[in-house]
């Protein structure tokens, strides 16, 4: 009972909070739109019994699907999503493995001042900070005055409104992430397997690219989910500091729920991008699957 009670818990959080949910809007994905409360149709009518219920499952269609493939904004919003995630991740990545490596090499009664330093930004709203990039990179922000005044530029960039401001911002936000599964990593890396590979006539550079990048390819792959998956739904960074012209799928799925009113294409949306996300998570897993077979 012990071990039952202890693998049902998060099965029970994850019907609960995910795959409920999931259904509810497969079903409204399903459905049309309508001008009425809940703004879609069918629902199911229990009161009419067993006919109700067949009704119910007569009336759903895949016509919300069918419209998004002949629609060019969708698919531009889902190609466009997934350039500028796979780009803020590459980047997140660039910067996030050196400060990553720098926290597990420095000395150990440092790492926890370290560690504090990367998480302090979440003691701050996730709305103020983006408002607050929103000052720095305005033509009047803090950016530009600092490069004006030292003569690097001589009129003020134009940054906010661009999707260089989008990466600064997706970067910003989810470095955290890309940074501790990687320090985790290299954290419980053997150092002696660094000194064998250098007995064995590998330079520092060799023995990096060998051993401790091999070594922290699991932090890395976590990090880049970590990154990947949020930043390619989102809304609130290209809402404010991408402006009108940044195209992405999370925007696209906040006017149509909110704007037009258009629950069941918003739904349909919202499904296309949850499966966009379960591919890549499942290749991951069948990949460290076989890994972890051809280990043993």
């Amino acid at each position: 009972m012990r071990r039952f009670f202890l693998i049902a818990v998060p099965y029970v959080w994850l019907l609960a909070l995910f795959l409920i949910p999931f259904v509810i809007v497969l079903k409204i994905s399903l459905s049309d739109v309508a001008l009425s409360i809940p703004p879609y149709s069918p629902t199911l009518d229990l009161s009419a019994g067993w006919q109700g219920i067949k009704d119910f499952f007569a009336a759903l269609d895949f016509e919300n699907f069918i419209w998004l493939t002949g629609d060019d904004l969708y698919w531009k919003a889902y190609l466009s999503s997934l350039k500028i995630a796979v780009m803020s991740t590459a980047l997140t990545l660039l910067i996030g493995y050196p400060i990553a490596y720098g926290m597990a090499r420095a000395p150990e009664e440092w790492r926890a001042t370290l560690m504090m330093l990367v998480i302090l930004p979440f003691w701050t709203s996730f709305l103020i900070r983006v408002y607050a990039w929103m000052g720095i990179l305005s033509n009047e922000g803090f950016l530009n005055q600092l490069l004006m005044w030292t003569g690097i530029i001589s009129e003020p960039l134009t940054i906010l409104n661009t999707n260089t401001a989008v990466y600064i911002g997706i970067v910003y936000t989810y470095l955290p992430f890309m940074i501790l599964p990687i320090y985790a990593a290299l954290e419980r890396m053997d150092g002696s397997l660094i000194e064998a590979a250098e007995d064995l006539g590998c330079s520092r550079a060799q023995a990096f690219w060998l051993v401790t990048i091999p070594l922290s390819r699991p932090g890395i792959a976590a990090g880049s989910f970590l990154v990947f998956i949020p930043a390619l739904g989102e809304f609130v960074i290209p809402s404010l500091l991408g402006g009108s012209g940044t195209l992405m799928i999370g925007k696209v799925l906040w006017e149509e729920f909110f704007s037009n009113r258009d629950w069941p294409v918003a739904s349909a949306v919202a499904v296309v991008l949850l499966l966009i996300l379960v591919i890549p998570i499942v290749l991951f897993q069948r990949n460290q699957q076989k890994q972890a077979e051809a280990d043993q």
